[in-house]
């Protein structure tokens, strides 16, 4: 539930990319994929002169930054040891390379928020924020980040 009066969400899917969890005792080991989806729960301190929370159409620039980073990429986490491999796969073509500090869907969800935020704050100061991502990777499976930007906060 939220702790906000005035909130709105929007779901992006279709995101298909592979990845692998290096460490992982068990098959999460190996490269698979999935597609991906994200959903943001948004808030705002008062509606804007439309009467939105969010203006829908405004977020392109963050579809965008999902689909540069998750359709049809390859994704890796900064310590894999095939690192020097990828990059050389990714070098000839074979795979769309994105290394990341974490692959799974905890930390994916984490990074789209502080996404949304940051365009978010740079637009509407601090008008509205991001305060919930669900990031899926099937009908089964979803993980989640729900946080309060400080400056939001602070405009309430």
């Amino acid at each position: 539930m939220s702790p906000f009066g005035y909130t709105c969400s929007k779901h992006f899917d279709d995101y298909p990319c592979c990845h692998r969890q290096w460490q992982h005792s068990g098959h999460c080991r190996f490269v698979h994929g999935y597609c991906r989806s994200f959903t943001f729960c948004f808030a705002a301190t008062h509606l804007d002169a439309h009467g939105f929370v969010v203006d829908f159409s405004s977020l392109k620039p963050l579809e965008e930054k999902l689909k540069n980073q998750f359709d049809h990429t390859f994704l890796i986490n900064s310590d894999d040891p095939l690192l020097p491999t990828w990059k050389k796969l990714h070098m000839e073509g074979a795979l769309d390379l994105r290394v990341m500090d974490n692959v799974g869907m905890e930390s994916s969800a984490k990074l789209v928020w502080e996404w949304a935020n940051k365009i978010l704050l740079s637009r509407d100061n601090a008008r509205t924020c991001c305060w919930r991502v669900e990031a899926r990777e099937n009908n089964h499976n979803s993980a989640s980040w729900e946080a309060i930007p400080d400056w939001f906060e602070k405009g309430r």
